[in-house]
């Protein structure tokens, strides 16, 4: 852990968890399709990273792109990915349910919890799209969910930092802020100070819109992870 902030790395390969892991990364939070924000990972790819890296990895669990108001065929695939993600010895897994009235969907969200028992659940950025991030924050909370991972509404982390330490201040440590979107090298010290979060999320946009391959994505990992070294 990097003093005493915790980075998370997202990838869609074992080559990129792999350099990731090596580079200072705390977590993995593994998915296909991250041109698209990630979708679920196939199982070849939850067994390779396993295989691979030690330190805790999270499958993402969202069957398509778009919104986050699933059908219950949708639904099922994400009860079937939960399951298999558990039993390949995965340590969490990070999802987002809504209602159509832009509501966090408590109760299926909290099934779904109930069902990874035993590992940790993120509630990904589909709160950046609910009405009231505040209320979203204490439905959240009511799911028995782990951590939220949030830009406070905003495009970037840093656009909203304001709203992401208002968030924090609500959960009132029953839920961790995981502070992601736009986070670098350059910005995320100030995005520490002005939201207070301890957790940070990139999916290193900055390498990966050049195709990166492992030796970039190490250099960015340990240019991060240095970064918040220095302010812990």
């Amino acid at each position: 852990m990097a003093g005493r902030y915790l980075l998370e790395i997202s990838a869609e390969s074992v080559e990129a968890a792999v350099a990731a892991k090596r580079s200072g990364a705390d977590r993995i939070e593994l998915c296909s399709e991250l041109a698209v924000g990630g979708l679920t990972p196939s199982a070849e790819l939850m067994m390779g990273t396993r295989a691979e890296v030690q330190i805790p990895v999270f499958a993402m669990i969202r069957p398509r792109a778009g919104d986050f108001v699933y059908s219950e065929a949708e639904y099922a695939s994400m009860r079937a990915s939960i399951k298999l993600a558990k039993q390949l010895q995965l340590d969490g897994v990070v999802l987002g349910i809504l209602t159509p009235e832009r509501r966090v969907d408590v109760h299926r969200t909290r099934e779904l919890v109930d069902m990874a028992r035993g590992m940790e659940v993120t509630f990904h950025r589909a709160i950046d799209k609910t009405a009231d991030l505040l209320e979203a924050v204490e439905d959240v909370a009511q799911t028995g969910a782990s951590r939220i991972l949030t830009s406070g509404g905003r495009e970037t982390a840093l656009a909203g930092a304001e709203k992401i330490a208002e968030m924090i201040s609500r959960t009132r440590g029953r839920v961790v802020i995981l502070a992601g979107a736009g986070i670098n090298p350059g910005n995320v010290a100030e995005v520490a100070r002005k939201t207070g979060a301890r957790e940070f999320h990139s999916g290193l946009s900055s390498v990966l819109a050049r195709s990166a391959a492992g030796e970039q994505i190490q250099a960015e990992v340990t240019r991060l992870a240095k970064e918040l070294r220095e302010i812990g």
